[in-house]
This record gives C-alpha cells, sequence and structure tokens, in this order.
C-alpha cells in the first residue's frame, strides 16, 4: 500500500483527487492539504507527495521542491497551468513527473501508481520542457535515477548496481531504458554504455576523468 499525500489550494480540487483514489486497493490518500507546509510532521510516513505547482499561500514553487526533494519526498507535479517556466523548476528540482489536471481519470492513477514506486513519468509537456531548457544539467533524471546512471555508467554490472540501490535487476533494466529515452527526448542521445559515461560526467552526475 503506498501511502500518498496531496497538496493544492483548491478544496474541489482536493475532494475530485481524493474520488480518484477511494477504489484504489494499492494507493492510499493519507493527506490532503492546502500547504506544503502542513506535511512537513508527517514527512517520514509519505511514499508520494502530489503537488500542484502553483500554491496560493505566499510559498515559491522553489522553496516547496525545496523542502519535499530535500527530505526525500518523492513528487509528482498535478497541474492545470500551462507555464514553461514552473515546468522547468519542477524538472530540474528532480521530480518524477507532471501531470495534468485535465488528464484523465486513468491516466492520473497511472501516474500516481508508477510515482509511487519511484518510477518516472515522461509526458508531452514534461519532454518539452526538458527539450527547451538549456541549462538543464541532467535531463530531468530523478535522484534514483542519477544513483543508478554513477553505478551502471561507472562500469558496474546491472546485478551489482541492483545490489546496491535496493532494486531488482529487472528494475535498474527499467531505469536504464528510461535514463536512454530522456536523453534522447532531450537531444542528447546516449545509445552505448560509453555515451551514458559521458552524459553523466557532462551533467557532473560522475567526476571528470584525470
Amino acid at each position: 500500500m503506498a501511502r500518498i499525500a496531496h497538496v493544492d489550494d483548491h478544496e474541489t480540487v482536493r475532494i475530485g483527487f481524493s474520488s480518484l483514489l477511494a477504489d484504489q486497493d494499492d494507493l492510499d490518500l493519507i493527506a490532503s492539504h492546502a500547504t506544503v507546509a502542513q506535511l512537513v510532521p508527517i514527512f517520514g510516513e509519505i511514499d508520494l507527495v502530489v503537488l500542484d505547482l502553483r500554491l496560493s499561500d505566499g510559498s515559491t514553487l522553489v522553496d516547496n521542491l525545496e523542502l519535499l526533494v530535500g527530505a526525500g519526498v518523492p513528487v509528482l507535479a498535478l497541474t492545470g497551468a500551462d507555464n514553461l517556466v514552473d515546468l522547468r523548476v519542477a524538472t530540474r528540482a528532480g521530480v518524477l513527473g507532471v501531470v495534468r489536471k485535465t488528464d484523465s481519470r486513468d491516466v492520473i492513477i497511472s501516474a500516481v501508481r508508477l510515482a509511487a514506486r519511484g518510477e518516472s513519468i515522461v509526458t508531452t509537456e514534461w519532454a518539452a520542457a526538458i527539450d527547451s531548457d538549456p541549462q538543464l544539467p541532467s535531463a530531468g533524471l530523478s535522484p534514483k535515477e542519477q544513483q543508478v546512471l554513477a553505478l551502471y555508467a561507472s562500469g558496474e554490472k546491472s546485478v551489482t548496481v541492483a545490489h546496491r540501490t535496493g532494486l531488482s535487476t529487472n528494475t535498474v533494466s527499467e531505469y536504464v531504458r528510461r535514463i536512454r529515452t530522456k536523453y534522447a527526448i532531450a537531444g542528447r542521445p546516449a545509445h552505448t554504455k560509453i555515451d551514458l559515461y559521458k552524459r553523466a560526467v557532462q551533467d557532473g552526475i560522475l567526476p571528470s576523468p584525470e
């Protein structure tokens, strides 16, 4: 059972999101608030925060993402806005994906389920934000993806990466596939392990060789 928290400053949206998860046996909505600050006491109990990118409590998107990601709380952005700057900020901060409030019920639930497992959700909007941002340092890789990339691109075998990250070998392979996809979306293809090593060095995930 994945423990989900939802942050949105509109009560009707929070009610609607709660109804989406009501009949999902593997997703438990344990908190629903208008601000990120209200979640601080239960950060350790949360597997995923579904966050609206624009809140009206005076907080900034950067502050909210730094608070959540800095505490190791995974984030999925659920937004109704079409603001490319916000999408770039969210991507740089390491959110697992961005979905729209106007997306279908099945799309939103699927995104929440995948993100709760630590998987990234690559959408058209998110890909566009990655592709058009010259300052993005790592093609929007999540912290876990960066960890997998650092180990795999350093020459470790998948079984070793799995052992050191606490993932299964199959999950490591899926992570590597998603990493390649993100770099391809960003216009920086990484078809080989050497290419992945180069990207990791370029993005500061691995140190430059002597």
